[in-house]
């Protein structure tokens, strides 16, 4: 029999989810930007190679931070370098899939679609003994517990994007739909029952935010309101979280990368706020302190840790490492919550500067997207503003 949930903690997410219920009925939709066609770049389909073997063992990888102390900031080169040789098939899957899919949605091509969708479809349908589908195996660490659902934000989003497409090329490949999105939602499924929102609240961090954005995903993806609540009850989390000038303190034990993680928690919470207002609910004006949303403050906060990641040094007790911070994949967020909010002037300056701006976990491409969806609504008004 499982275990019963208690009673504070049963009473706590009754609410929230209650909270959490959203403004709109009928299925759920993404943010307008993915709705727009395929395009039509004359040339050729390119050979569309085997995809890479699907993942299907047990789901347990060493971390790179092996060894480090309880900040977790310190790189073992040696267990770097076994995770990534244990993770490859999972890494070229998601790169090559969110590359096959950039492809095709700059040539229209079917050929490039068909390809996409073969790559999903044989991960969707590999077999290991009584299991079916890649990523479904046990997660042993926390580590295997955090690829299943950074891929699966990366295979939800690939899917999105491909769906809603008003090419609606999917729909010529009816079988391949069923067999994806049933996987897709058996991923999901453990992810809910790995990152709860009920978890003590001095272990969520920004894992869990990437979970919520592989949730939210998900629910768009195959048209699931559990998965949707269930993301926005993890960003309430958050909501809870940060502080008045926007700092996260699980994130501010990272010590020497306090600044690094700061930056990378927004992502995820941006492309969430995205997706919810698609579907009316308005995070980007939840939390307020001072005058600022939640969002808001990680938000200015993320550029500071962009722009003078020093400044973190004083607050973490501890210089701060940059290097991860350089990436222009660093700068994404700015994309969805420039859609979502009305960013300041420094914000858009600095996203446009950027651009284009992607991330393999958020889908790929992610100016063809909400460059588009903003400049389609530039005569109307954003749900939510934030003021300069």
């Amino acid at each position: 029999m499982p275990a019963r949930m208690p009673f504070r903690a049963m009473a706590l997410t009754s609410a929230l989810l209650l909270a959490a219920a959203p403004a709109m009925a009928g299925p759920l939709q993404p943010p307008p930007g993915y709705l727009q066609p395929a395009g039509s770049k004359p040339g050729a389909a390119s050979p569309c190679p085997a995809a890479p073997k699907p993942f299907t063992g047990t789901l347990a990888f060493q971390s790179k931070y092996e060894g480090s102390g309880k900040a977790r900031d310190t790189l073992n080169p040696n267990a770097e370098k076994a995770y990534k040789a244990k993770t490859q098939p999972i890494t070229a899957m998601e790169k090559g899939l969110v590359s096959r899919v950039k492809k095709y949605q700059r040539s229209g091509n079917a050929a490039d679609l068909q390809c996409a969708v073969q790559w999903l479809s044989s991960w969707a349908t590999a077999k290991d003994g009584a299991v079916t589908g890649a990523m479904l195996g046990e997660a042993t660490n926390h580590t295997g517990k955090s690829l299943r659902k950074w891929s699966l934000g990366t295979f939800a989003s690939a899917w999105v994007r491909l769906k809603f497409s008003a090419s609606n090329g999917v729909a010529a490949y009816p079988e391949d739909r069923r067999r994806i999105e049933r996987w897709l939602s058996a991923m999901a499924d453990q992810v809910v029952t790995e990152w709860s929102p009920d978890d003590p609240i001095d272990k969520i961090n920004n894992h869990y935010y990437w979970a919520a954005w592989a949730l939210m995903a998900t629910s768009v993806a195959v048209d699931r309101r559990d998965l949707f609540d269930r993301s926005l009850l993890l960003f309430r989390v958050f909501e809870k979280q940060i502080d008045a000038d926007g700092y996260l303190p699980n994130e501010m034990k990272r010590a020497t990368r306090a600044a690094g993680y700061h930056n990378y928690a927004m992502a995820p919470l941006a492309m969430i706020a995205a997706f919810a207002k698609a579907n009316g609910v308005d995070l980007a004006s939840e939390g307020v302190v001072g005058g600022r949303s939640a969002l808001t403050r990680l938000a200015q906060r993320s550029e500071t840790a962009l722009d003078d990641p020093a400044s973190f040094a004083d607050k973490a007790g501890a210089e701060q490492d940059t290097a991860t911070l350089d990436s222009s994949s660093r700068r994404a967020w700015l994309e969805p919550y420039c859609w979502t909010v009305r960013c300041t002037p420094r914000e858009e300056a600095t996203r446009d500067a950027s651009r284009p701006l992607g991330s393999t976990r958020l889908g790929g491409d992610l100016t063809s997207i909400f460059a588009t969806a903003a400049a389609g609504a530039a005569s109307g008004n954003p749900m939510h503003e934030e003021q300069p």
